[in-house]
C-alpha cells in the first residue's frame, strides 16, 4: 500500500505543476476512493471457525495445518479469523494437545523461515481451546464471539463448524449449533460433515433427515478428501481447458476402459472395530472412487466453474448408472484379518470373518456416452504397493509395419494411449497429470502445473516416462487444505450433497446385501500376492483370473464349490427335474432355451419366448445376454408372462428389468419385442383402456395357435405363478387369455397372463432358487392340482412339456 501511494504521489506531483487549480479536488477524491478500499476491506467482516474434535487423530494430521493454510492465504485480503478448538477434552488437556500441535505447523517452501515463525505467532494468538459439551458451552461461545465482535468493532461475516467426530454425535452437536451458536443476520453459517454418512441408503436417509431439522442444504458441506487431492480437483478443469482435443474422444467409441484405483500396503490393524462394520466398499469405493467416476463420466457443463451446474451434471451420472450385481464383484482379504478381528474385538478362536479387505467392481453406465465402456473400481489392503490413479485407456485400432524398436512416443498410433490422473505414491511418488504423446500435448494452467523432467528407467503402465507429456503441480498441496480453502469460498462442488450421497447410496446397497454373505477370497498379503488378486471380465461379469489354491481355502465347513456337485436330474410332480449350484443351473437352463430356440427357428423360422419378471431370472438375462453369442435373437420374439401397472421406465416395471440386464445388450428388432400395455392414456390399467385385450389379440396375430414356443415362470413363497395369486382367481380359468390381477403385495394391480394360455404353451420352464423357496417347494411337491389354492399346481401344458429347474438351496434347503 506504501509503495503504490507513493508511485501515485510522483504522477501526481508531475501533473498539478501543469494544472495547480485541480490539486485540491483530486486530493479530495483520492482520499475518498482510499478510505473507501480501506472501508471495503474492513467490510469483509470476522470469520469463527470452530473445530470440533480438536484434539483428535484427524485434526492433529491434518485440519489443524489445513487451518493454518487458510490463514496464510487469506491474510491481508479484508478478513478477520479466531480459531476455536472444541472437544470432550478437558481444558487443560486440550489446551496443552492444541499448544503443542500448532507448534509444529510449518508454512510452504517459498515462505521464509523468519515470515513463517511470525505469522504461525499470529495464528497461535488467534487460537485457543475450550470444552464444548452441553447447549450452555455452545451459548457462551456464542456469546464470546459476539463480543469479541463488539469490543473489536468487527462485522460477523460466518462461522464455520467443522465436525471432526463420530456420526452419533452429529444430532446433538447440530441441535446445539441451532438453538445456540448460530451466527446473527446477514452472516452466514457452514457446517462440515466428514465420513461415514451412514451404512446403507436408509441409514444414510436417516442422518440427512436428522441433519436437515437443524440446517439448510446450502449450510452443510459433507468432506471426500479425495476430491480435494490435486490430481482428482484436476479432472473437471483438464477436461474443460482441453475441450477441443477430447470432444471426440471422450466416449464409448474411443475409450476401452476406465480404471480408478487406490491400492494401500498397510493392514486394517488397530482399526478392525471400524473395519468389520464398514469393509473396503464402504470405506472406499462407496465413496472416493464413485465421486471420482463421476468426474470423469459426467456430461460436462458449459460452465464448470458454475457448483450449481457440476453438482447436477454429477447427479445425472449417478442417475445413469447400471445397477450392481454379485457377478459384477471380486471380493478379498488378507489371511490375517480374521486374527486381527479376534483378538482386537474379543471374538472365539472358531470367528472367521466375511469382511472383504479387497474388492474389485465392474461398473457400467446406462447412457449414450459410455454404453459398454467397463469401469473398473478396485482398493484393497495388504496388496503390494501404494499408489492411486483414474486411467482412461483409448481403443488402438492401428497396424504398425515397421517393428516396435522403430515407433516413435509422439508419431506412432500403434503405441498405448492413455490420460492418467495420477493421484499419488506409487513409482511417481507425486500427483501428476499423464497424456500419451501420440494423443495430444495438453494444456495445463502454467502458473499451477509444470512440467516433469524425464527420470530415464521410470516406467508407468508398462511404458516409460518418456512417452507421457507430464506435469505435476508447482505446489504440492494437502487434501484438506484445498477443502478447508473452498469450504470458505462457499465452492459446493467439491462436496457432496444429500442429493448425490442418496443416489450413491442407492446405487451400492443393493450389491452390499447381496454380497452380505459371500466368503471373500483369502490372499496372504504384500508381494506374495502373486497373480491370485488378478480378475477379468466378460460382459458384465467379473471373476478372478486364477482359481482359489486350496491352502488357502478356510478350514474344515467351508462351503464346497458348485464344480463339487454335478447337474442332478430327476422328477418332480411327475415332471423332469433338474437341480444344480445357481451357477451351473442358470447356465443349463440357458444352454436349453438356446437349444429350443434353435429348432423352433428351424422349424418355423421364429422363437416366441414368453419371460416373467422378478429378481429370480435376472442371472439368466445376463447368462442370454453375455454368454450365448448364437442365439438367434434376429428372428426371437419376447413376451411378458406378467406386468406390474406401473409405467414401463418405473425401476419397478418388470420390462425395464428386461432391459436392463438383457434387452440392451443384444441385437434384437424392436418389432419383436412385445412388452404387456399396462400404461394407456396417461392411466395404468383401466378396465376400459381394454389393455389386457390388446395384448391377447396381438398374441393371437403373431403367434401361431396362440402357442409360446416357450413360457418361463417362476414360483413365489405363496404358490404363485406370473401374477396368478390365490387370493385373486382371475386368469385360473375361463376364456380370457390376458387379464387383470391383483397382487397382496405393493404395486397391488398387474397385467398376466392366464393359466390357460400358458398352458397351451409347446414348453413351460419353472425357474426355482433360494432358501426362501424350500418350504413351498416341499408344501408343492405334496399337493395335486389345486390352482385357486396353489396357483402353480394349475401348470401343466395340455400338449407341451413342463420342466422345473431349482438350486440346490430350494429343492434341499
Amino acid at each position: 500500500m506504501k509503495s503504490a501511494l507513493t508511485a501515485l504521489g510522483m504522477l501526481a506531483e508531475l501533473y498539478f505543476k501543469r494544472r495547480p487549480g485541480c490539486w485540491k479536488m483530486l486530493a479530495v477524491a483520492v482520499c475518498m476512493v482510499l478510505l473507501a478500499g480501506l472501508q471495503a476491506q474492513d467490510l469483509q467482516g470476522h470469520v469463527s471457525v470452530i473445530l470440533l474434535g480438536a484434539t483428535g487423530d484427524l485434526a492433529k494430521k491434518y485440519l489443524w495445518q489445513g487451518l493454518f493454510q487458510l490463514y496464510l492465504d487469506e491474510v491481508g485480503k479484508g478478513y478477520s479469523f479466531s480459531f476455536h478448538g472444541a472437544a470432550l477434552t478437558s481444558t487443560k488437556q486440550g489446551q496443552e494437545f492444541v499448544a503443542k500441535v500448532l507448534e509444529s505447523l510449518s508454512c510452504p517452501e517459498d515462505v521464509a523461515p523468519e515470515r513463517c515463525a511470525e505469522l504461525r505467532g499470529r495464528f497461535q494468538q488467534r487460537s485457543q481451546y475450550r470444552r464444548l459439551r452441553t447447549s450452555e458451552d455452545y451459548m457462551a461461545l456464542s456469546k464470546d464471539i459476539e463480543a469479541q465482535l463488539q469490543h473489536e468493532g468487527l462485522r460477523e461475516a460466518g462461522r464455520i463448524f467443522y465436525f471432526s467426530v463420530p456420526p452419533f454425535a452429529y444430532a446433538d452437536i447440530a441441535r446445539s449449533i441451532n438453538s445456540s451458536c448460530r451466527p446473527g443476520p446477514g452472516a452466514w453459517l457452514r457446517v462440515v460433515l466428514e465420513k461415514p454418512f451412514g451404512h446403507d441408503r436408509l441409514s444414510a436417509q436417516q442422518l440427512a433427515t436428522e441433519l436437515r431439522s437443524f440446517f439448510q442444504e446450502e449450510e452443510m458441506y459433507r468432506v471426500d478428501h479425495y476430491l480435494g487431492k490435486q490430481a482428482v480437483a484436476q479432472i473437471l478443469p483438464f477436461r474443460d481447458q482441453n475441450r477441443k482435443a477430447l470432444d471426440g474422444l471422450w466416449n464409448r467409441h474411443h475409450v476401452e476402459r476406465v480404471e480408478i484405483i487406490m491400492k494401500e500396503t498397510v493392514d486394517a490393524e488397530g482399526r478392525t472395530g471400524f473395519y468389520e462394520e464398514y469393509g473396503v466398499i464402504r470405506d472406499v469405493l462407496q465413496n472416493h472412487l464413485t465421486e471420482i467416476l463421476t468426474l470423469v463420466a459426467m456430461e460436462l457443463p458449459y460452465n464448470v466453474s458454475s457448483s450449481e451446474a457440476v453438482l447436477r451434471h454429477k447427479l445425472q451420472a449417478f442417475q445413469a448408472l447400471r445397477g450392481l450385481h454379485k457377478d459384477s464383484a471380486v471380493l478379498g482379504q488378507y489371511q490375517a484379518y480374521s486374527g486381527q478381528v479376534r483378538r482386537e474385538q474379543q471374538k472365539p478362536d472358531s470367528f472367521h470373518s466375511l469382511t472383504p479387505t479387497f474388492a474389485g467392481i465392474l461398473v457400467h453406465m446406462d447412457n449414450l456416452r459410455w454404453e459398454g465402456v467397463p469401469f473398473i473400481l478396485m482398493s484393497g489392503k495388504a496388496l503390494d504397493e501404494r499408489v492411486g490413479y483414474v486411467r482412461i485407456l483409448f481403443r488402438n485400432q492401428a497396424y504398425c509395419a515397421q517393428t516396435e524398436t522403430r515407433w516413435v512416443a509422439d508419431q506412432s498410433q500403434c503405441l498405448p494411449r492413455q490420460i492418467v490422473f495420477y493421484i499419488g505414491h506409487g513409482e511417481l511418488g507425486s500427483p501428476a497429470v499423464l497424456v500419451s504423446r501420440n494423443l495430444f500435448r495438453p494444456f495445463l494452467p502454467s502458473g499451477s502445473w509444470k512440467e516433469v523432467e524425464d527420470r530415464p528407467g521410470l516406467r508407468l503402465f508398462g511404458r516409460p516416462l518418456s512417452d507421457f507429456y507430464a506435469y505435476s503441480p508447482v505446489r504440492e498441496q494437502d487434501a484438506y487444505s484445498v477443502l478447508i480453502s473452498h469450504i470458505f469460498h462457499g465452492r459446493k462442488d467439491s462436496f457432496i450433497t444429500t442429493e448425490n450421497l442418496l443416489a450413491s447410496w442407492a446405487f451400492w446397497t443393493p450389491l452390499l446385501d447381496s454380497l452380505a454373505h459371500e466368503a471373500p477370497r483369502l490372499y496372504p498379503g504384500g508381494a506374495e500376492n502373486g497373480h491370485l488378486l488378478d480378475f477379468e471380465f466378460t460382459g458384465t461379469q467379473l471373476r478372478f483370473s486364477q482359481q482359489q489354491p486350496e491352502q488357502l481355502v478356510p478350514g474344515p465347513g467351508s462351503a464346497p464349490s458348485p464344480s463339487d456337485f454335478q447337474v442332478l436330474q430327476s422328477k418332480y410332480r411327475d415332471s423332469p427335474l433338474i437341480s444344480a449350484w445357481p451357477e451351473e443351473l442358470i447356465a443349463k437352463l440357458a444352454d436349453d432355451i438356446e437349444a429350443t430356440a434353435m429348432r423352433a427357428v428351424r422349424r418355423f423360422g421364429e422363437f416366441h419366448l414368453a419371460l416373467s419378471g422378478g429378481s429370480s431370472p435376472v442371472p439368466l438375462f445376463q447368462q442370454l445376454a453375455t454368454r450365448h453369442y448364437g442365439f438367434p435373437w434376429a428372428h426371437t420374439h419376447l413376451w411378458l408372462v406378467d406386468e406390474r401397472c406401473v409405467p414401463l421406465r418405473d425401476p419397478e416395471s418388470n420390462f425395464q428389468g428386461l432391459q436392463a440386464h438383457l434387452l440392451q445388450h443384444i441385437r434384437v428388432p424392436y418389432y419383436n419385442v412385445h412388452p404387456m400395455p399396462v400404461h394407456l392414456h396417461q392411466r395404468l390399467c383401466a378396465e376400459e383402456d381394454q389393455g389386457a385385450q390388446m395384448y391377447a389379440s396381438e398374441i393371437s396375430a403373431l403367434v401361431t395357435n396362440s402357442s409360446f414356443d416357450l413360457v418361463l415362470l417362476g414360483m413365489g413363497t405363496d404358490g404363485h405363478t406370473a401374477s396368478l395369486f390365490p387370493q385373486s382367481p382371475a386368469g385360473l380359468e375361463g376364456p380370457q387369455p390376458v387379464v387383470l390381477t391383483r397382487s397382496p403385495s405393493k404395486p397391488h394391480q398387474r397385467m398376466s397372463l392366464s393359466l390357460p394360455l400358458i398352458n397351451r404353451a409347446r414348453k413351460v420352464a419353472i425357474l426355482v432358487m433360494g432358501r426362501m423357496k424350500r418350504e413351498i417347494t416341499l408344501l408343492v411337491s405334496r399337493v395335486g392340482h389345486e390352482p385357486k389354492k396353489w396357483p402353480i399346481s394349475g401348470v401343466l401344458p395340455s400338449s407341451g412339456q413342463l420342466v422345473w429347474y431349482m438350486d440346490y438351496e430350494a429343492f434341499l434347503g
